[in-house]
């Protein structure tokens, strides 16, 4: 595995590098103090595998060096390694193409757990996100914990951490399945008419049934939730419908 670590502060971008080659052999790292060092690496070598970036770079704005890159190599995963851990910051970084958020104070076997989660192909989200949800907008009651969520939480107080949460309890049909799993793949309506041989409007009215099911308001929200719904915050399982 071959990692590009975005960080402009030395010691910080040393410690990394040592834990993250820590993975095992077979595992390379770059490193780049700068946004502009970062596109010169990857302009002379995009061949990486998962690129880690800091969102406090002193050339450029992380979130900004987030969409360039989801734009400029959207094969290519990226993580936020960040001294942040506000929601605010994790909802939009995920919201910008993200495949994970780790805050720099977490643990390095969280850290492992965040990359072998995005390297499977699912999204990491950190548990401390949990509250965030408590000023998110919900369709239900003002002020309210959405209830799915509230179920997450009571598993999560009870020392249970990331552990899974059945989603059936929600009360998803087959294909209301099949379209969570896609959405949860960052794919647009019109990809997952296609792939399930639907129309717009019926994958449209099947989306809006999910969001209503996880109370919810947004696409973002709803990975959000479902990361904290199955086992170590991935959405591995999610990622193949069933039918």
């Amino acid at each position: 595995m071959k990692v590009l670590l975005i960080d402009d502060h030395p010691l910080i971008l040393s410690a990394l590098k040592t834990v993250i080659q820590g993975l095992g052999e077979g595992v390379s790292v770059v490193g780049a103090a700068s946004a502009a060092e970062a596109r010169a690496t990857l302009a002379a070598d995009p061949d990486f595998d998962l690129v880690l970036l800091d969102l406090a770079l002193g050339d450029a704005h992380g979130f900004d060096v987030l969409t360039e890159f989801r734009a400029q190599y959207p094969a290519l995963p990226v993580v936020v390694v960040s001294a942040s851990d506000r929601s605010s910051d994790v909802i939009h970084a995920i919201d910008l193409g993200a495949m994970g958020f780790v805050p720099k104070r977490a643990s390095n076997d969280i850290l492992f757990e965040a990359l072998h989660v995005v390297m499977s192909g699912g999204i990491y989200v950190p548990p401390m996100t949990l509250r965030s949800f408590d000023d998110a907008p919900a369709p239900s009651a003002a002020g309210s914990v959405p209830q799915a969520l509230a179920v997450v939480r009571e598993h999560a107080e009870a020392g249970q951490g990331q552990k899974a949460v059945p989603l059936a309890s929600i009360g998803l049909t087959p294909r209301q399945t099949d379209v969570l799993a896609l959405l949860l793949q960052g794919k647009p309506n019109k990809l997952i008419a296609r792939d399930l041989n639907l129309s717009v409007e019926t994958v449209k009215d099947h989306v809006a049934a999910v969001l209503r099911a996880l109370n919810v308001s947004s696409r973002t929200q709803a990975v959000l939730a479902v990361s904290q719904m199955t086992h170590q915050g991935g959405l591995n399982a999610w990622r193949n419908p069933t039918r």
